[in-house]
């Protein structure tokens, strides 16, 4: 038996939660865990360069397989070297399946045993993935973490649809591993669906476990379901994952919610909504959300933050950004797409301290209290 390509170390467990500190260990660096990784889609992080990455404290990014699959083709990214290579980045990279594409971007997709015929995005050719397809992809990316190819169904799908989709899901988690070329270098995780269905959840983690992967992603969720039914699920899914891989929560990244993960017991999570807000100019800050465009903030000479000490809170107004967004300079965009990303590596930071000194509830009351998280119906990212 080959030894994985990535490892998991458990230092140590929060005394009165679920919360677990730990590393991974990869072919291109040992990262801490719990983290947050920043999402570079099409092998860019939207307007950071990977020397900013790297400053702000990023550890792994996640970069999509369907997108480089179509654009610019994964035989050119294989021909420069792989990812790491063609992207100018030396740290640990993540690449999803493209299943998650396929379920929310194509057209007239069609799922079968064998894989889904959908049309491309871009130009509505005529394309099929496939497990296999899907690893094939992600072996000629390169990437240090690769994931199963999964159906990612609705959450508020029938009962029978999600039961049918977990066992197809299994077979096809199955056929991916076999497909896989490259064990000792990649590490492929395996993607626990089953909606918000216990059952389903524990049938999903069972198949999956048994075909020992090196680590375990949870799919499925924040995709439209409420923060408290997302936290229902992660209570009776993070159990049954085994202790010694690492956990994976895809697509979660507001600061709540990752306080919350990290509170069940999940070790890693990426999402597009640090960069993405950014773009229209709304900031994640310690006193909550912040609309930089807004009126109010013409004349305000004040950082971004008060209490950040990042590189754009560190240099920059709220005056001086709102007035490059005013002013459509790509400048305004990078300043706060840096600012939020540093906030949430910054937040993961801070919450790895508190498991250290097993103060990690007081760590979320406190966090959740300032970020204006207490009140009844708070405000949504």
């Amino acid at each position: 038996m080959t030894e994985p390509a990535i490892k998991y170390r458990l230092i140590k467990k929060e005394k009165h939660t679920g919360a677990r500190l730990g590393e991974i260990i990869t072919p291109h660096g040992t990262f801490p865990t719990p983290m947050f990784m920043p999402v570079g889609t099409q092998a860019t992080v939207k307007a950071m360069s990977p020397e900013e990455l790297k400053a702000m404290g990023a550890g792994i990014i996640l970069s999509n397989t369907y997108h480089l699959w179509l654009r610019p083709g994964e035989d050119l990214v294989k021909e420069a070297g792989g990812l790491h290579k063609f992207m100018n980045w030396d740290q640990g990279i993540l690449t999803d399946s493209g299943g998650f594409q396929v379920f929310s971007l194509a057209d007239m997709r069609n799922i079968t045993e064998e894989g889904v015929h959908f049309k491309s995005h871009l130009n509505g050719a005529p394309l099929f993935l496939s497990p296999e397809k899907a690893i094939q992809i992600e072996n000629a990316l390169g990437s240090d973490i690769m994931m199963s190819f999964d159906e990612c169904p609705p959450f508020y799908e029938s009962y029978d649809y999600i039961k049918k989709s977990v066992e197809r899901t299994s077979r096809w988690a199955e056929r991916g591993l076999k497909a896989h070329q490259d064990p000792e270098k990649q590490a492929l995780f395996g993607i626990v669906q089953g909606g918000g269905h216990e059952d389903l959840r524990k049938l999903s983690a069972r198949d999956l476990v048994s075909l020992d992967f090196p680590g375990y992603s949870i799919g499925g969720l924040s995709v439209g379901e409420s923060k408290a039914e997302m936290n229902r699920v992660l209570d009776f899914t993070t159990p049954l994952l085994p202790e010694d891989k690492p956990r994976y929560l895809m697509g979660v990244g507001s600061p709540d919610a990752l306080i919350d993960g990290v509170l069940r017991g999940v070790d890693m999570f990426d999402c597009v909504l640090p960069t993405r807000i950014a773009r229209n100019g709304t900031c994640m800050t310690s006193h909550g959300r912040l609309v930089v465009k807004n009126a109010k903030y013409a004349r305000d000479f004040s950082p971004i933050d008060d209490n950040c000490d990042c590189y754009t809170c560190r240099n920059y107004t709220r005056a001086y950004v709102r007035h490059l967004f005013k002013a459509d300079e790509t400048f305004g965009l990078r300043l706060t797409s840096y600012h939020n990303l540093y906030f949430l590596l910054n937040l993961m930071k801070q919450v790895r301290q508190a498991i250290m000194d097993d103060n990690l509830l007081e760590f979320k009351e406190h966090f959740f209290e300032e970020y204006g998280l207490n009140v009844k119906n708070p405000k949504n990212f």
